[in-house]
């Protein structure tokens, strides 16, 4: 049961053989609800819980992967990883009766790896965050120094157009009193704002690679890798750009239909759908600039050009309501990390929680704030929490898996032996790529510095 929610949200019961042991409680006790949720509707859920901020450093990721056939060749075999890892994670959640992420880790590996499975989310939620306050502070450079028509000058004189200025401002006054309540209804609004956001500025970079600027002009543009480990430069934002993994379990269990095989349906058209939005995207923005894209592909656009003046805009809206809903998952997480260490039952600690609660978003929201006006570009940040939503495509998918598999008391036939290999493969994979990508990032701010 998430931490700061309705018991009868989760269809939760106080009987005891909720927590019969795993597979037997998935065919013994099946939910006794069925979710209202549409096939559709469950694809629009996760290309929204996919599609986001990570949207605008796909050009770049392009550019580092060297050209526009590794980008793309390094995304289709991702995306293998990716759907069989949200099946995966559906299957799991059946075979535990656990509706959410964390919680369908804690039943199928244990204790100790659901507490760094909490820890991995409240961090990367964090670090998502941090890149939500960057963005605003980019977008809103742009669009001050385009009202004041002062087109692509690099900085306005003036001490409010600042842009560490107009971040604390914006955070402050908007998104700190979206982040204290309880409860955030307005989710349905962020979202809306989040899809028409995102396509709007997949459309705009397209338009724009058709038709370009005359003032713009694009620098070196490679076709091939510098080399064959720089293909993997571009992880971190594809990780970034894909992981929805950890809002999957709720969608899977919120379906009328809750199996596989929709399920398989489901998740392979979604992806496929974000696919081709951030090809699009990092293709026409990457043959668009080429060496001189920037890690924030609307910053390398005009400031005076209204149609990314609007895309501009849209982003912003998006990201100063998302990060309540990340600062929410945040928060719940830590919530619910407390309560366990304590010992102390969520009914019976009401009177406490709203204290809690407020100082988790108080510290939470300042150190957000102080690392976002000391951090650069979202480069450096995606690349440090990129390799991190590795770990939920990939490791916690893939130990799952093994441990599912583990636990069956069948004859071991050759499909079991090739779906533990297959966990073993994804946990491999995912080590790999935290190891490499937070290495790399290290070692360019050893090197930047």
């Amino acid at each position: 049961m998430a931490v700061n929610s309705e018991p009868s949200d989760w269809g939760y019961s106080e009987n005891d053989e909720e927590k019969a042991p795993l597979l037997v409680a998935a065919y013994v006790h099946p939910k006794q609800s069925q979710g209202r949720t549409s096939a559709l509707g469950a694809v629009f859920i996760v290309v929204n819980a996919a599609l986001g901020a990570g949207l605008l450093n796909f050009p770049a990721a392009f550019y580092m992967a060297g050209g526009v056939v590794a980008g793309v060749v390094l995304q289709m075999c991702l995306l293998i990883f990716i759907i069989t890892g949200l099946v995966i994670l559906a299957y799991c959640s059946q075979v535990s009766n656990e509706s959410t992420y964390q919680e369908v880790v804690r039943a199928v590996c244990g204790k100790v790896l659901g507490v760094i499975c909490e820890i991995a989310i409240a961090v990367y939620t964090f670090g998502t965050c941090i890149a939500f306050l960057i963005i605003i502070g980019d977008q809103l450079d742009k669009l001050i120094s385009a009202m004041a028509h002062d087109a692509d000058s690099a900085v306005v004189a003036d001490w409010y157009t600042n842009r560490k200025f107009t971040i604390t401002v914006t955070s402050v006054l908007i998104i700190l009193p979206l982040s204290i309540p309880k409860e955030i209804s307005f989710q349905k609004y962020a979202s809306t704002f989040s899809v028409i956001g995102t396509w709007y500025v997949t459309v705009i970079i397209i338009i724009k690679y058709i038709w370009p600027d005359q003032e713009i002009s694009p620098g070196i543009i490679p076709t091939s890798p510098i080399s064959w480990t720089a293909v993997f430069n571009a992880m971190p934002t594809i990780c970034f750009g894909f992981q929805c993994h950890v809002s999957s379990v709720p969608v899977f269990n919120s379906m009328r239909n809750a199996t596989l095989r929709p399920w398989g349906g489901v998740v392979t058209l979604g992806m496929i759908i974000c696919l081709f939005v951030y090809t699009g995207t990092g293709v026409c923005g990457f043959l668009t600039f080429g060496s001189m894209v920037n890690q924030d592909v609307l910053l390398s656009y005009p400031s005076k050009d209204i149609a990314v003046a609007i895309a501009r805009a849209f982003i912003i809206i998006s990201v100063v309501t998302s990060y309540p809903i990340l600062h929410f998952c945040g928060r719940a997480v830590l919530e619910g990390l407390w309560l366990r260490f304590n010992g102390t039952d969520v009914d019976t600690d009401v009177v406490r929680e709203r204290r809690r609660r407020v100082l988790y978003t108080l510290v939470w929201f300042c150190l957000t704030l102080i690392l976002a006006l000391t951090i650069p570009d979202i480069g450096r940040v995606i690349s440090l929490i990129g390799g991190l939503a590795a770990c939920f495509i990939f490791v916690f998918p893939g130990l799952c898996l093994i441990e599912a598999k583990l636990s069956e008391h069948d004859v071991r036939s050759a499909s079991w032996h090739a779906l533990v290999l297959y966990g073993i493969l994804m946990v491999t994979v995912g080590i790999f790529i935290l190891g490499q990508t937070t290495t790399n990032a290290i070692y360019s701010d050893i090197i930047h510095h």
